[in-house]
């Protein structure tokens, strides 16, 4: 890497690090406290209401779920160790491969087109770098083994101490939804300002640039990052949620496996229909010193997400939005090969609904 590129990069990390607006660092956790403070209100105050029609959906299967559980917690039982790792590492990891897997078959083939036509960075991963591409799968498998695995026997360890996050009855539904509620909150604290952290020039060239060599990210980079950053940007925003609530196995594990679906959809650079938008975080990578966070909460109090904001690219974050204009797109063909004017019939009917 050319001297002229590692000094753009300190720059721009400098210049990350000077972004917050005026009022300063006592004035955003200031905002951030009111936010945080009000969605927890928000939940008490509508958790009820909310999770009532789900609640009695559940009902039907809450005793297959309790069934199955009780009979994995019998053919466990003594081996608390054995079942915590089997639904808090082995689940997860497999959750990650399998989506990944199908994510590296469009990289690396460049095929189906009805999913690359979805790429945000469209001249970029066309396909795949093969060096850059070993490069990350040792560093992702490395993080998952080495650093990862010992953290989860840690918090196993952490949680047996505090509690029974194995015990034989499941959480009840609108407990769990509390909890990933908390868990995301969390997160979004925890990893945004983490995340900062390592954007400041005298961390940035140590440990987070090497994350940032993909300014176009693909799934599998959502965890190629240098040790120490796993530890404390990835992992610790994760886990933090969990250990705290004293969460039963089920829920740390169900948790666990949505955070890396999540930051697989976030890194994967292909805004696919039905899914959450990955084009906050792909800004992020393309723009660096823009959009930290996971929900994008506090990136708004910060300031941090102005540029995004301003951008095409924002046009496009919701996830119906992709649907519609391709939407359109599939009509605009028809009609050309029909000699109507579909494409026209249906925009003017999506004006005036919207």
């Amino acid at each position: 890497m050319s001297v002229e590129t590692t000094g753009s990069d300190v720059r721009r990390a400098a210049s990350s690090s000077r972004q917050e607006g005026p009022g300063g660092l006592w004035d955003s956790v200031k905002k951030a406290a009111f936010v945080i403070g009000s969605g927890i209100l928000f939940l008490a105050a509508f958790g009820n209401s909310l999770t009532w029609h789900l609640q009695r959906f559940w009902g039907a299967s809450g005793d297959f779920w309790q069934n199955l559980w009780t009979k994995l917690y019998v053919a466990f039982e003594g081996h608390d160790a054995a079942l915590f790792f089997l639904g808090t590492m082995l689940l997860p990891t497999l959750t990650f491969w399998l989506s990944n897997a199908l994510l590296l078959l469009v990289d690396i083939t460049g095929k189906p087109s009805f999913i690359t036509r979805y790429r945000i960075q469209v001249d970029k991963n066309n396909p795949v770098d093969p060096v850059k591409l070993r490069q990350a799968l040792k560093t992702v498998i490395f993080n998952q083994v080495f650093i990862s695995g010992p953290m989860v026997v840690a918090v196993y360890y952490l949680m047996s101490w505090t509690g029974n996050p194995c015990g034989p009855e499941l959480p009840t539904f609108h407990w769990a939804l509390m909890e990933l509620a908390a868990f995301s909150i969390l997160e979004e604290v925890l990893f945004y300002y983490s995340h900062r952290l390592f954007h400041h020039p005298s961390l940035y060239k140590h440990y987070h640039k090497q994350h940032h060599e993909w300014t176009a990210p693909i799934g599998l980079v959502s965890i190629y990052a240098h040790p120490l950053e796993h530890v404390i940007s990835n992992m610790l925003p994760v886990v933090i949620g969990p250990v705290i609530l004293g969460s039963h196995l089920s829920s740390t594990s169900l948790w666990y496996c949505l955070a890396l679906v999540s930051t697989t959809i976030s890194h994967c650079g292909y805004h696919l229909p039905f899914l959450p938008s990955p084009e906050f975080h792909d800004f992020h990578h393309l723009r660096f010193n823009q959009c930290f966070g996971v929900f994008g909460i506090l990136d708004r109090l910060h300031s941090t997400d102005a540029k995004f904001r301003q951008s095409k690219q924002i046009t496009t974050d919701l996830t119906v939005n992709t649907v519609d204009t391709h939407l359109r797109e599939m009509l605009s063909n028809i009609s050309r090969l029909l000699g109507r004017g579909l494409s026209g019939t249906y925009s003017s009917k999506m004006s005036r609904e919207v």
